[in-house]
């Protein structure tokens, strides 16, 4: 584990793992203190990302069903931050299981999706009713993320109990080494505390929550995935967007080694400001790609309805309904297209044919019957970042005594 060269992250505290000495680290509560030296440039930067989220919040009044984008982009977060434990799955995997085709890649990383937009709708709902984001319901969400997936034997929705480490065989070789288990309830209540109570502005707070949660890794799996999920909810309470559109596992994703840096140099530190400004920048640029994906596919389906009325020889009318019901679910079936669409089973077909040949929509099992059909532009649109799974990254695995071999930033 690194050297402490400044305690304004935490400190290092004695300890002992299977009658072996070692040092755990111990976070400060937040916010940090002394509070953040930001320069003019610093200032430029939040602003910018302040105002990329406002034009995130105001796209909303654009899109022909905010509600829709919502729910494509929750899915992509999930898969995002599936990937980034090492999972094979993609959005379109995800899109296919969901319409109840065999998905293309493996059942558990699928599954592990899935539990992670239950885990996540379950924490929105909770905000919607009032709840505050406290111990209890981290400790619910946990267990909706984890109940059945790969680490559904590793005690979901339990604080842990034993000591954990990232990196490494052993906590003697860790790249580093969280706070002793029996200190975990406590930091736990205090981030909670500060999330509620603290009249910082938005992106300060989550960027130190995110930080905190990871530092106290108080689960013994799922805790990078449930530390990713507390940003959207920080923001959701608060009330800065209207509906969650801000994910940044695609960010963390990309940049995989500076995100880890970066929590080690506010660890080991104090470096509150490289990681506010790497957290700011990856707020700005995932706003924007936010923004231009709604605009994309607002574009997308005005052309393609454009190209329906010009050239296609079937009824437009049912066409066009067709499209409209491929844009709400753009991996489906032509039985529950007809339905969507209010049209029958043979026109459904029939729409679809001519909508392949205009090269709008793929048919994706090559079978005669039980066919899937994908509105294929708008899934290209949706899927940017989660094409090809991440490389999981060893410096990011956490070992306790009850997970040895399993992985989790």
């Amino acid at each position: 584990m690194r050297a402490l060269i400044s305690s304004r992250g935490g400190q290092l505290a004695a300890s002992f793992h299977d009658g072996v000495p070692i040092q755990t680290y111990v976070p400060r509560e937040l916010p940090p203190s002394p509070p953040l030296a930001l320069a003019a440039e610093d200032d430029e930067l939040i602003a910018r990302a302040n105002q990329a989220i406002g034009r995130l919040e105001g796209i909303r009044t654009v899109l022909p069903n905010p509600r829709l984008f919502t729910y494509f982009y929750v899915r992509k977060e999930a898969v995002l931050s599936a990937q980034i434990e090492g999972t094979q799955s993609s959005l379109s995997d995800f899109l296919r299981f969901e319409s109840g085709a065999t998905p293309g890649g493996p059942p558990a990383d699928v599954e592990d999706v899935s539990d992670y937009i239950a885990a996540m709708q379950l924490g929105l709902d909770a905000l919607s009713l009032g709840k505050r984001i406290d111990v209890e319901l981290i400790q619910n969400i946990h267990w909706t993320l984890m109940r059945t997936g790969r680490g559904a034997h590793l005690a979901p929705g339990r604080l842990r109990t034993e000591q954990n480490w990232v990196g490494g065989a052993s906590p003697s070789v860790a790249e580093f080494v969280g706070p002793p288990a029996d200190l975990v309830p406590k930091l736990l209540e205090s981030l909670c505390s500060y999330v509620t109570e603290a009249r910082a502005p938005t992106l300060f707070k989550a960027a130190f929550a995110h930080a905190q949660f990871e530092t106290i890794h108080p689960f013994f799996d799922g805790n990078g995935r449930l530390g990713r999920l507390l940003i959207t909810l920080i923001l959701q309470a608060d009330q800065v967007m209207t509906e969650p559109f801000l994910y940044l596992s695609l960010y963390f994703k990309q940049h995989r080694s500076e995100y880890y840096e970066c929590l080690q140099r506010v660890r080991f530190e104090g470096d509150w400001e490289y990681w506010v400004r790497f957290f700011a920048r990856g707020v700005l640029e995932v706003s924007n790609q936010a923004v231009e994906t709604a605009r994309g596919l607002i574009a997308l389906v005005e052309a393609d309805r454009a190209r329906i009325r010009a050239e296609l020889k079937v009824s437009s009318s049912s066409a066009l309904r067709v499209l409209d019901a491929l844009s709400k679910r753009p991996v489906t079936s032509a039985k529950d297209l007809a339905k969507e669409s209010a049209v029958s089973i043979p026109t459904a077909l029939t729409t679809l044919s001519a909508l392949r040949e205009q090269g709008i929509v793929n048919e994706l099992t090559g079978r005669k019957k039980n066919m899937l059909f994908a509105y294929s532009s708008y899934v290209e649109l949706l899927n940017r970042g989660t094409e090809l799974p991440a490389v999981n990254d060893p410096r990011l695995h956490t070992v306790s005594t009850a997970t040895r071999g399993h992985s989790e930033p």
